[in-house]
Protein backbone atom coordinates (compact mmCIF):
# COMPACT_ATOMS: atom_id res chain seq x y z
CA UNK A 1 0.00 0.00 0.00
CA UNK A 2 1.30 3.39 -0.88
CA UNK A 3 -0.23 6.96 1.33
CA UNK A 4 3.18 8.87 0.53
CA UNK A 5 2.69 11.48 -1.59
CA UNK A 6 5.99 11.64 -2.58
CA UNK A 7 6.32 7.92 -2.98
CA UNK A 8 3.90 8.83 -5.94
CA UNK A 9 5.60 12.00 -7.02
CA UNK A 10 8.84 9.56 -7.34
CA UNK A 11 7.42 6.81 -8.98
CA UNK A 12 5.52 8.60 -11.80
CA UNK A 13 7.98 11.13 -12.21
CA UNK A 14 5.69 13.90 -10.93
CA UNK A 15 5.77 17.58 -8.93
CA UNK A 16 2.58 17.58 -7.46
CA UNK A 17 3.17 19.85 -5.07
CA UNK A 18 0.40 22.65 -6.31
CA UNK A 19 -2.24 19.58 -6.98
CA UNK A 20 -2.14 17.53 -3.57
CA UNK A 21 -4.11 18.41 -0.49
CA UNK A 22 -1.28 17.24 2.90
CA UNK A 23 -3.76 17.99 5.27
CA UNK A 24 -6.70 15.32 4.50
CA UNK A 25 -6.10 13.15 7.30
CA UNK A 26 -9.98 11.98 7.93
CA UNK A 27 -9.92 10.64 4.44
CA UNK A 28 -5.66 10.11 3.42
CA UNK A 29 -4.01 8.95 0.16
CA UNK A 30 -4.32 5.33 0.27
CA UNK A 31 -3.49 3.21 -2.47
CA UNK A 32 -2.37 -0.63 -4.05
CA UNK A 33 1.23 -0.51 -5.48
CA UNK A 34 -0.25 -2.56 -8.03
CA UNK A 35 -3.12 -0.20 -9.12
CA UNK A 36 -0.17 2.81 -8.61
CA UNK A 37 1.91 1.40 -11.45
CA UNK A 38 -0.82 1.43 -14.34
CA UNK A 39 -0.46 5.10 -14.07
CA UNK A 40 1.49 6.42 -16.97
CA UNK A 41 4.15 8.90 -15.55
CA UNK A 42 4.47 12.12 -16.50
CA UNK A 43 1.21 12.75 -16.91
CA UNK A 44 -0.31 15.15 -14.07
CA UNK A 45 -4.33 14.35 -16.15
CA UNK A 46 -3.75 10.48 -15.98
CA UNK A 47 -7.51 9.17 -15.07
CA UNK A 48 -6.23 6.62 -12.75
CA UNK A 49 -4.17 9.24 -10.91
CA UNK A 50 -6.61 11.61 -10.74
CA UNK A 51 -8.99 8.94 -8.95
CA UNK A 52 -6.82 8.58 -6.30
CA UNK A 53 -4.77 11.86 -5.47
CA UNK A 54 -6.10 14.29 -2.45
CA UNK A 55 -6.57 17.68 -4.13
CA UNK A 56 -6.80 20.89 -3.09
CA UNK A 57 -10.39 21.18 -4.92
CA UNK A 58 -11.46 18.31 -2.00
CA UNK A 59 -11.47 21.92 0.51
CA UNK A 60 -13.59 23.74 -1.66
CA UNK A 61 -17.78 24.08 0.04
CA UNK A 62 -20.04 23.84 -2.54
CA UNK A 63 -23.45 24.15 -2.23
CA UNK A 64 -25.72 20.65 -2.07
CA UNK A 65 -22.53 19.07 -1.39
CA UNK A 66 -22.58 17.39 2.16
CA UNK A 67 -21.41 14.37 3.90
CA UNK A 68 -24.37 12.14 3.93
CA UNK A 69 -26.07 12.33 0.57
CA UNK A 70 -27.47 9.66 0.12
CA UNK A 71 -28.71 9.86 3.74
CA UNK A 72 -28.25 6.24 4.87
CA UNK A 73 -28.47 6.77 8.34
CA UNK A 74 -32.29 7.22 7.73
CA UNK A 75 -32.53 3.40 6.59
CA UNK A 76 -30.82 2.03 9.27
CA UNK A 77 -32.24 0.39 11.94
CA UNK A 78 -29.24 -1.07 13.23
CA UNK A 79 -25.61 -0.27 12.77
CA UNK A 80 -23.88 -1.22 9.97
CA UNK A 81 -27.26 -2.71 8.25
CA UNK A 82 -29.04 -0.37 5.83
CA UNK A 83 -32.75 -1.61 5.10
CA UNK A 84 -34.00 1.03 1.89
CA UNK A 85 -35.24 -1.25 -0.49
CA UNK A 86 -37.73 -3.66 -0.62
CA UNK A 87 -36.38 -7.12 -0.43
CA UNK A 88 -33.00 -6.62 0.58
CA UNK A 89 -30.79 -5.37 3.06
CA UNK A 90 -26.89 -4.04 2.83
CA UNK A 91 -24.31 -5.15 5.43
CA UNK A 92 -21.97 -2.67 6.28
CA UNK A 93 -19.27 -5.73 7.07
CA UNK A 94 -16.00 -3.35 7.38
CA UNK A 95 -14.79 0.01 7.26
CA UNK A 96 -11.23 -0.56 5.16
CA UNK A 97 -10.57 -0.31 1.68
CA UNK A 98 -7.62 -1.17 -0.45
CA UNK A 99 -8.02 2.42 -1.67
CA UNK A 100 -9.37 5.81 -1.21
CA UNK A 101 -11.25 6.83 -4.43
CA UNK A 102 -12.00 10.43 -4.05
CA UNK A 103 -15.54 10.56 -5.08
CA UNK A 104 -16.53 8.09 -2.21
CA UNK A 105 -19.70 8.87 -0.92
CA UNK A 106 -19.05 6.92 2.25
CA UNK A 107 -15.59 9.07 2.77
CA UNK A 108 -17.56 10.77 5.71
CA UNK A 109 -18.76 7.75 7.43
CA UNK A 110 -16.49 4.63 7.81
CA UNK A 111 -18.75 2.70 9.35
CA UNK A 112 -19.59 -1.40 10.05
CA UNK A 113 -21.40 -3.77 11.97
CA UNK A 114 -21.18 -3.55 15.55
CA UNK A 115 -23.58 -6.61 16.57
CA UNK A 116 -23.65 -9.60 14.27
CA UNK A 117 -26.08 -11.11 16.68
CA UNK A 118 -28.77 -8.76 16.21
CA UNK A 119 -27.99 -8.07 12.35
CA UNK A 120 -28.72 -11.88 11.64
CA UNK A 121 -31.32 -12.00 14.04
CA UNK A 122 -33.12 -9.18 12.05
CA UNK A 123 -32.46 -10.60 8.91
CA UNK A 124 -34.13 -14.13 9.90
CA UNK A 125 -36.88 -12.42 11.40
CA UNK A 126 -37.90 -10.16 8.53
CA UNK A 127 -39.07 -12.87 5.74
CA UNK A 128 -39.12 -10.45 2.89
CA UNK A 129 -35.77 -10.19 2.60
CA UNK A 130 -34.23 -12.31 -0.12
CA UNK A 131 -31.48 -11.02 -1.08
CA UNK A 132 -28.37 -9.43 1.61
CA UNK A 133 -25.77 -7.11 0.17
CA UNK A 134 -22.44 -7.12 1.56
CA UNK A 135 -20.47 -3.70 1.46
CA UNK A 136 -18.57 -1.21 3.27
CA UNK A 137 -15.71 -0.62 3.41
CA UNK A 138 -14.72 -3.45 1.23
CA UNK A 139 -15.80 -7.08 1.99
CA UNK A 140 -12.66 -8.54 0.55
CA UNK A 141 -10.74 -7.12 2.62
CA UNK A 142 -12.15 -9.29 5.61
CA UNK A 143 -9.96 -12.14 6.73
CA UNK A 144 -10.55 -15.25 4.45
CA UNK A 145 -11.95 -17.28 7.66
CA UNK A 146 -14.53 -14.67 8.51
CA UNK A 147 -15.94 -13.81 5.36
CA UNK A 148 -16.17 -17.58 4.70
CA UNK A 149 -18.06 -17.67 8.09
CA UNK A 150 -20.51 -14.48 6.93
CA UNK A 151 -21.40 -16.65 3.90
CA UNK A 152 -22.03 -19.86 5.87
CA UNK A 153 -24.18 -18.35 8.30
CA UNK A 154 -26.49 -15.99 5.24
CA UNK A 155 -26.33 -18.79 3.51
CA UNK A 156 -28.46 -21.06 6.39
CA UNK A 157 -30.97 -18.79 6.46
CA UNK A 158 -34.22 -20.20 4.14
CA UNK A 159 -35.67 -17.33 2.88
CA UNK A 160 -31.94 -15.81 1.81
CA UNK A 161 -32.36 -16.42 -1.90
CA UNK A 162 -28.75 -15.09 -2.60
CA UNK A 163 -25.92 -12.82 -1.50
CA UNK A 164 -24.35 -9.82 -3.25
CA UNK A 165 -20.57 -8.58 -2.45
CA UNK A 166 -19.71 -5.55 -3.60
CA UNK A 167 -15.84 -4.73 -4.37
CA UNK A 168 -13.14 -2.77 -5.74
CA UNK A 169 -10.07 -5.72 -4.76
CA UNK A 170 -10.70 -7.55 -7.83
CA UNK A 171 -9.84 -4.27 -9.86
CA UNK A 172 -7.47 -2.07 -7.87
CA UNK A 173 -5.51 -5.74 -5.86
CA UNK A 174 -5.89 -8.56 -7.81
CA UNK A 175 -3.13 -10.33 -6.52
CA UNK A 176 -5.52 -10.27 -2.54
CA UNK A 177 -8.00 -11.57 -4.35
CA UNK A 178 -9.23 -15.73 -3.94
CA UNK A 179 -12.43 -16.57 -6.21
CA UNK A 180 -13.02 -19.61 -4.44
CA UNK A 181 -13.29 -17.53 -1.05
CA UNK A 182 -16.99 -16.49 -2.56
CA UNK A 183 -18.85 -20.26 -3.27
CA UNK A 184 -21.56 -20.67 -0.73
CA UNK A 185 -24.59 -22.88 -0.07
CA UNK A 186 -26.60 -19.86 -2.15
CA UNK A 187 -25.82 -18.13 -5.55
CA UNK A 188 -23.36 -15.39 -5.00
CA UNK A 189 -22.93 -12.70 -6.88
CA UNK A 190 -19.82 -10.29 -7.12
CA UNK A 191 -20.55 -6.21 -8.28
CA UNK A 192 -16.95 -4.95 -9.05
CA UNK A 193 -16.37 -0.90 -9.46
CA UNK A 194 -14.39 -0.08 -12.72
CA UNK A 195 -14.52 3.34 -14.14
CA UNK A 196 -11.87 3.69 -17.12
CA UNK A 197 -10.35 0.87 -19.34
CA UNK A 198 -6.98 1.46 -18.32
CA UNK A 199 -7.89 0.00 -14.89
CA UNK A 200 -7.75 -3.55 -16.39
CA UNK A 201 -4.82 -4.69 -17.10
CA UNK A 202 -3.54 -8.45 -17.83
CA UNK A 203 -3.73 -9.92 -14.21
CA UNK A 204 -7.13 -7.97 -13.49
CA UNK A 205 -8.48 -9.63 -16.66
CA UNK A 206 -7.18 -13.11 -15.46
CA UNK A 207 -8.60 -12.12 -12.03
CA UNK A 208 -11.80 -12.05 -13.40
CA UNK A 209 -12.16 -14.49 -15.86
CA UNK A 210 -11.47 -17.13 -12.64
CA UNK A 211 -14.83 -15.81 -11.43
CA UNK A 212 -17.04 -17.48 -13.76
CA UNK A 213 -15.28 -20.69 -13.48
CA UNK A 214 -16.64 -20.87 -9.98
CA UNK A 215 -20.20 -19.60 -11.22
CA UNK A 216 -19.93 -16.26 -9.75
CA UNK A 217 -21.73 -13.82 -12.03
CA UNK A 218 -19.71 -10.69 -12.39
CA UNK A 219 -21.46 -7.45 -12.60
CA UNK A 220 -19.59 -3.70 -13.20
CA UNK A 221 -20.60 -0.38 -11.45
CA UNK A 222 -18.89 2.82 -12.83
CA UNK A 223 -19.50 6.28 -11.72
CA UNK A 224 -19.63 9.22 -14.18
CA UNK A 225 -16.45 11.20 -13.25
CA UNK A 226 -15.42 14.56 -14.68
CA UNK A 227 -12.10 14.79 -16.79
CA UNK A 228 -12.10 11.10 -15.84
CA UNK A 229 -14.50 8.91 -18.09
CA UNK A 230 -16.98 11.73 -19.19
CA UNK A 231 -16.84 10.60 -23.04
CA UNK A 232 -18.88 8.19 -24.86
CA UNK A 233 -15.71 6.98 -26.35
CA UNK A 234 -14.50 6.32 -23.13
CA UNK A 235 -17.67 4.04 -21.35
CA UNK A 236 -17.88 2.13 -24.38
CA UNK A 237 -14.59 1.19 -24.72
CA UNK A 238 -14.93 0.13 -21.21
CA UNK A 239 -18.11 -1.88 -21.34
CA UNK A 240 -15.95 -3.61 -24.05
CA UNK A 241 -13.25 -4.18 -22.03
CA UNK A 242 -15.30 -5.51 -19.19
CA UNK A 243 -17.14 -7.74 -21.64
CA UNK A 244 -14.13 -9.25 -22.99
CA UNK A 245 -13.58 -10.68 -19.66
CA UNK A 246 -17.08 -11.72 -18.69
CA UNK A 247 -18.29 -8.77 -16.85
CA UNK A 248 -21.85 -7.57 -17.36
CA UNK A 249 -21.61 -3.46 -17.71
CA UNK A 250 -24.62 -3.16 -14.91
CA UNK A 251 -25.19 0.36 -13.50
CA UNK A 252 -23.16 3.91 -14.89
CA UNK A 253 -23.89 6.17 -11.51
CA UNK A 254 -24.28 9.64 -11.60
CA UNK A 255 -22.01 11.55 -9.03
CA UNK A 256 -23.42 10.95 -5.15
CA UNK A 257 -22.72 14.79 -4.03
CA UNK A 258 -20.44 13.78 -1.03
CA UNK A 259 -18.62 16.66 0.17
CA UNK A 260 -14.93 16.56 -1.37
CA UNK A 261 -16.55 15.65 -4.69
CA UNK A 262 -17.86 18.79 -6.41
CA UNK A 263 -14.98 18.84 -8.97
CA UNK A 264 -15.97 15.19 -10.09
CA UNK A 265 -19.46 16.16 -11.00
CA UNK A 266 -21.18 15.77 -14.36
CA UNK A 267 -24.66 17.59 -14.83
CA UNK A 268 -27.81 15.31 -15.89
CA UNK A 269 -27.91 17.16 -19.04
CA UNK A 270 -24.43 16.07 -20.02
CA UNK A 271 -24.76 12.90 -18.65
CA UNK A 272 -27.74 12.15 -20.92
CA UNK A 273 -25.75 13.23 -23.99
CA UNK A 274 -22.95 11.25 -22.95
CA UNK A 275 -25.21 7.72 -22.41
CA UNK A 276 -26.98 8.82 -25.59
CA UNK A 277 -24.07 8.18 -27.83
CA UNK A 278 -23.03 4.93 -25.69
CA UNK A 279 -26.53 3.65 -26.39
CA UNK A 280 -26.02 4.48 -30.17
CA UNK A 281 -22.80 3.18 -30.33
CA UNK A 282 -22.96 -0.54 -28.09
CA UNK A 283 -25.56 -3.58 -28.46
CA UNK A 284 -28.54 -2.61 -25.74
CA UNK A 285 -26.38 -5.75 -23.17
CA UNK A 286 -23.53 -3.39 -23.34
CA UNK A 287 -24.99 -0.60 -22.07
CA UNK A 288 -25.43 -0.66 -18.57
CA UNK A 289 -28.18 1.67 -16.90
CA UNK A 290 -27.57 5.23 -16.09
CA UNK A 291 -28.99 5.75 -12.63
CA UNK A 292 -28.91 9.11 -10.48
CA UNK A 293 -30.25 8.71 -6.20
CA UNK A 294 -33.48 11.24 -5.83
CA UNK A 295 -34.88 11.18 -2.74
CA UNK A 296 -32.81 8.46 -1.21
CA UNK A 297 -33.90 6.43 -4.04
CA UNK A 298 -32.15 4.88 -7.47
CA UNK A 299 -33.81 6.70 -10.63
CA UNK A 300 -33.46 5.36 -13.94
CA UNK A 301 -32.48 7.87 -16.42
Amino acid sequence: MTTSPKKISKTLNLDLGELIDDDCKDFPLLVPESFLFRIKPNDKKDPLLLQILPTKHENKNVSGFNKDPLEERKSSPLPGLIHKYHGRVLLLVTDQCAINCRFCFRRHAREKVSNWQKVFSYIKNDNSIDEVILSGGDPLMLPPKKLKEMLGKLSSINHVKRIRVHSRMPIVMPERVDAKLLRAKKPVVLVVHCNHPNEINNEVAKKLKLFRKYNIPVFNQSVLLKNINDSASILVDLSEKLFAVGVVPSYLHTLDKVKGAAHFYVNLEEAKKIYGKMQKRLSGYLVPKLVIEIENRKKYV
